[in-house]
């Protein structure tokens, strides 16, 4: 069974995460899949819009921790082939039709769409603050939403998709049986209008949303590099054996102390 499963609809392709036993979590083979199916649609002369879905309860549950474990790789190993999706290099429009939990990774994939529909039950996460050692700072500015909800969202705590809708950060918020057919409305709409509008445009948008700059980018960096490196492996085993995590916090105490700075960094 492909843990990726693909369906054209006209000039419509739906891309499917297909683990519903792990809410689709991002194995590396999901990933290497995935990242084929982008290119195929990146370079597809019939296929103009997709729509980005799950199987099961779970739209996408991020990172598989417990290959993450196996591997010894904190974040999962990516694939060997660019995905041009997550790197920014695919063209065409992605519409979320987001079924469930969108956790972590899952997310960021979200993210990474330009139109959204999600099922009223469905529960988002920006994980990274308990799984590294710095919290997805650029998550509520990519989103533009007010300083206190990036805030809540950089440190992990659960959005409801009715609150997700209310921000902005959804297009539309729907029962589960019309998950897909307003997701399909919104893809023929957007092939009624003239391609180089359709392309040009999203294009555009995507320019103009928020982002952080040079010298937040290099403060994060070093930020994630202050504290014990061995409580990213940890959260993840506690994770995975349900326990409570034993963290270390910082190799020598006083380094808490002692956070990186935007002058300490030029």
């Amino acid at each position: 069974m492909a843990v990726v499963e693909t369906e054209r609809h006209g000039q419509v392709l739906v891309v499917r995460m297909n683990r519903p036993e792990r809410l689709n979590a991002l194995s590396h083979e999901m990933r290497t899949e995935l990242a084929q199916a982008w290119t195929d649609f990146r370079h597809s002369k019939e296929l103009e819009v997709a729509i980005f879905t799950g199987t099961g309860r779970g739209f996408c549950a991020g990172e598989d921790m417990k290959e993450s474990l196996q591997k010894g790789v904190a974040g999962g190993q990516r694939p060997a082939i660019e995905d041009p999706f997550m790197s920014g290099k695919l063209e065409k429009p992605v519409i979320a039709a987001i079924n469930g939990f969108a956790m972590g990774g899952g997310f960021m994939l979200v993210e990474r769409t330009d139109l959204r529909v999600a099922v009223r039950e469905a529960v988002f996460e920006v994980s990274e603050a308990k799984r590294w050692l710095l919290g997805g700072y650029n998550h509520g500015h990519i989103a533009n939403v007010p300083y206190p909800v990036a805030m809540e969202m950089a440190l992990g705590f659960r959005f409801t998709a009715q609150r997700f809708y209310e921000i902005g950060f959804l297009n539309r918020l729907v029962e589960a049986d019309q998950l897909m057919p307003t997701a399909m409305a919104m893809a023929e709409h957007l092939l009624t209008l003239p391609p180089a509008s359709r392309v040009n445009t999203v294009h555009m948008m995507r320019q103009m949303r928020p982002a952080p700059g040079p010298e937040m980018q290099r403060l994060a960096d070093a930020l994630h590099d202050h504290g014990a490196k061995s409580d990213l492996m940890e959260s993840r085993a506690a994770f995975a054996e349900k326990r409570k995590p034993n963290f270390k916090g910082w190799n020598d105490p006083e380094d808490r102390y002692k956070l990186p700075t935007l002058d300490s960094i030029k």
